[in-house]
């Protein structure tokens, strides 16, 4: 086993693999944190280039960013660096088999294995692979190949098709990337309005908010948007343009969509969204500077807060 990449991913996967009874033989790196997290999770294991990895190699892993990968392929393929054989596992979850065609009509094997997981560089990384879903792409004949080397990896194996890559792709990013924004967000407005320990604050509320989603969807929707407090949402917008005004575009963003979909799924009544609406449309206070705080039956449930 080789790796080309030694960033978050390689190394970890490597270890894990590792574990499973594979022999790690090479590992190229190029910048100082790459070959320190080498030399930390891959011991005794060479340094060489891309191209030494693959002469050494039957499995390699190709853990380089997603814009990388295509001309790494080709390049590889290109100075006859692949042979008849050989396995290639790339680790980009925009990307399906296809991006290894180079190498594969070299006669290398190509799979696509991507860790539905956030990585650290450390060795904890190793742990978090135990259920880890993967996203696996590889041609029909290589599919047992490729599911088996996600389950030595402790992982789970989802079959995604190579055209629903990139759409595969995008909400991973949407729910993990975009929720590291919105956290470190909401941390640094607890901290202006002078909460001394916000994430101790955000823990129990946003993992109960998490949990909730993936059980129940939309369902779990709360808060002021799902209940139409205009009043409530003026106000949030007032005070991010004065504290935070680089947050604003966001939260209304988010608002806007978080309203849509309350309302298509009920939760939202229609009565109580036309102030929201206004709200969420100019960004502004809406006209009596109050908002509707609640309507004729807004006593008809408990508060969500």
């Amino acid at each position: 086993m080789g790796v080309v990449g030694a960033g978050r991913v390689g190394p970890a996967l490597a270890a894990s693999l590792q574990l499973a009874g594979h022999r790690p033989v090479a590992v190229s790196g190029v910048s100082d944190a790459s070959v320190r997290r080498a030399a930390s999770m891959l011991p005794d294991v060479p340094l060489v280039t891309p191209a030494e990895v693959l002469a050494r190699a039957e499995l390699v892993l190709l853990t380089v960013p997603d814009d990388v990968l295509p001309q790494l392929a080709e390049g590889l393929a290109e100075t006859g660096a692949v042979r008849p054989g050989q396995l290639l596992v790339h680790t980009s979850g925009r990307y399906g088999a296809a991006v290894l065609d180079p190498a594969r009509r070299a006669g290398a094997l190509p799979l696509a294995l991507h860790p539905a997981m956030t990585f650290t560089g450390t060795s904890v990384d190793v742990q978090r692979l135990a259920g880890c879903s993967f996203g696996v792409t590889a041609p029909d004949e290589l599919r047992l190949a490729a599911e088996a080397l996600v389950i030595e990896m402790g992982g789970e194996p989802e079959w995604i098709a190579e055209a629903d890559r990139p759409l595969y792709h995008a909400g991973l990013a949407l729910g993990a990337n975009h929720l590291v924004t919105l956290v470190a967000q909401a941390m640094e407005l607890l901290r202006t309005a002078g909460v001394s320990a916000p994430d101790r604050m955000l823990g129990p509320l946003l993992g109960a908010a998490l949990d909730n989603a993936l059980r129940s969807g939309d369902a779990a929707l709360t808060g002021p948007v799902s209940r139409g407090d205009a009043g409530t949402v003026a106000a949030h917008v007032a005070e991010l343009r004065r504290h935070a005004p680089g947050m604003v575009a966001g939260y209304l963003a988010m608002a806007r969509t978080t309203a849509d979909r309350a309302l298509a799924h009920g939760l939202l009544k229609p009565e109580l969204a036309e102030d929201l609406l206004v709200v969420l449309a100019e960004g502004r206070d809406t006209p009596d500077g109050r908002g509707r705080p609640g309507g004729p039956d807004a006593a008809d449930g408990e508060s969500d807060r």
